[in-house]
């Protein structure tokens, strides 16, 4: 059974498949496909044949700890159902800033520098290194602390801010 495409497409799922996992020039597998070198590149760019995801992503404003959360489809649901809504204040950008700085090391550290064959090898690779991030990368703005570091020395001065402890957060043998 064929593919259904619109009038405009000029790949088939395929033939985007193809030049994802290929190593030649755009220009030979232009060549090869019979389409333009363009359109060869736009492929290249994406993620993966399966389609488009979308990246929530939250961080804590005081130690860093940041979450994600990859969604196929993404909608106001969808993001209310990812975390509390909390929108910045007005006259503010640096509050929105550290998302979006977030957002361009995750990108940096996962789409831009690999190529995945599926979604699933995008999760798993954004799972290990949001672990990485969280509980092993130490940052200036923490004095060199990582921000799980930082939110357990928090706890252990002022433990009636949290609701759970911390320390019994980390993934190990028996989780």
């Amino acid at each position: 059974m064929g593919q259904n495409r619109h009038g405009s497409a000029t790949t088939t799922h395929a033939v985007r498949a193809a030049i994802q996992r290929s190593q030649a020039s755009l220009a030979a597998l232009s060549e090869e496909f019979g389409i333009n070198p363009k359109t060869v590149a736009k492929w290249r760019k994406r993620q993966t044949a399966e389609g488009k995801l979308h990246l929530f992503v939250a961080i804590d404003r005081t130690s860093k700890f940041a979450v994600t959360q990859l969604v196929g489809k993404a909608d106001r649901k969808t993001a209310w159902e990812f975390l509390e809504h909390r929108p910045t204040k007005p006259n503010h950008p640096w509050t929105n800033g550290q998302v979006e700085r977030m957002n361009r090391t995750i990108k940096e550290a996962t789409v831009k520098r690999f190529h995945y064959d599926s979604h699933e090898q995008l999760r798993t690779h954004l799972n290990d290194f949001m672990a990485a991030y969280n509980f092993g990368r130490r940052l200036k703005t923490l004095n060199g602390l990582t921000p799980y570091e930082y939110v357990c020395k928090i706890w252990t001065s002022e433990p009636e801010r949290f609701i759970i402890n911390p320390t019994h957060q980390t993934s190990g043998l028996n989780n």
